[in-house]
């Protein structure tokens, strides 16, 4: 069984990786042909090695990232070209290009990755035979791999959306899982369930920082793209909502660790149930927003319907101060989701009743 979910897992990776691969053998080959037809070149290597190590295969895609990856491995090719010009070869003038080099490379940028790219690239002039067209050839190769990988995050982008939508899904399945156990620890005064959400829950932040990645480089590419600017106003939209679930799934960490100790007593809260199902089936709603921006507004007239009710005597009249503040914490939680469905921070404020 493990090895099927092994196999079914890089089968998925491989796929994925369809639309990245094409792209990089394109500019490989733009890249080599025009330094080999056009400029020349015999053996235009480093114009071949700037497109693959600029592009990769990484999930941040960004066009600026690409660029800094671009210059990094130009400053080592040109660094190094200059060094080895006035000091020769030799297992000294080695250590000592690589060194300056990686030192000039952060102090440009503080990318790690930057660094690197610029000291691989310095050890191939190192290493490889010179050119015949001369030392700074291959500086020229460089500069022709890094603008031609610059046009095809452009011109033949990868679908960065896709990367985004499967980001987002599973966000939303850890914050669906998490709330039918939390739930299910309300209605039946379940502690091991409620624990069970609180560990579900702590597993979102990663998953908000690689949503948040792949739909800034999905942005990024939108912007430059001619082919993707149509996109954008869908992608500012699952913009807004990653804002709203983040800022969820952080009030509902607290909120669930507040539920957790509350039902140790084993006593079932079916109001307080009732209440985070309503602001449940709202995320649910504004999710399918994603793909259905127009359930935007289904979402936030859920929300707008909670909204009023969130005071403690009107869901839980007597009750304890420890279960009033969960419906305290939830006020919060529901402004941010009304925000995210498009509602104005101030009007979803409005909706809440004086406490």
């Amino acid at each position: 069984m493990r090895i099927r979910l092994d196999l079914g897992i890089a089968s998925t990776r491989a796929w994925n990786s369809v639309p990245a691969a094409v792209q990089i053998v394109v500019a490989v080959v733009a890249s080599y042909a025009f330094s080999h037809y056009v400029l020349g070149h015999s053996v235009p290597l480093l114009s071949i090695t700037v497109v693959i190590s600029s592009l990769g295969f990484g999930r941040d895609a960004r066009p600026r990232r690409v660029f800094d990856s671009v210059v990094g491995i130009l400053i080592g090719i040109l660094f190094s070209e200059v060094l080895f010009t006035l000091l020769g070869s030799g297992v000294w003038q080695l250590a000592l290009i690589l060194f300056l080099t990686l030192i000039v490379a952060r102090f440009t940028s503080p990318s790690a990755a930057f660094a690197a790219a610029a000291g691989i690239q310095s050890m191939m002039v190192m290493l490889l035979p010179n050119p015949d067209g001369g030392v700074l050839t291959r500086s020229v190769d460089g500069l022709v791999g890094g603008v031609i990988a610059l046009l095809v995050t452009a011109l033949i982008p990868r679908d960065p959306r896709a990367i985004a939508r499967r980001d987002a899904g599973r966000l939303l399945s850890t914050l669906a899982e998490s709330f039918d156990a939390l739930l299910d620890g309300l209605r039946s005064g379940d502690e091991p369930a409620a624990s069970l959400a609180v560990e579900r829950l702590r597993r979102t932040q990663p998953l908000v920082d690689d949503w948040n990645t792949s739909l800034d480089s999905a942005i990024s590419i939108s912007r430059i793209s001619p082919f993707l600017r149509r996109h954008l106003p869908a992608l500012r939209h699952q913009a807004r909502v990653l804002q709203g679930l983040d800022l969820a799934a952080r009030h509902l960490r607290v909120i669930d660790r507040r539920v957790s100790f509350l039902v140790r007593d084993g006593v079932p809260r079916p109001e307080l149930a009732e209440l985070l199902g309503g602001i449940a089936r709202g995320i649910e709603v504004l999710g399918a927003s994603i793909d259905e921006p127009a359930r935007a507004d289904e979402a936030a007239a859920i929300l707008a319907e909670i909204a009023p009710r969130l005071h403690p005597e009107s869901i839980v009249p007597d009750a304890p101060v420890t279960e009033t503040i969960i419906v305290l914490l939830a006020r919060p939680l529901v402004v941010d989701l009304l925000v995210a469905a498009g509602r104005p921070a101030d009007e979803a404020r409005a909706l809440l009743p004086e406490v």
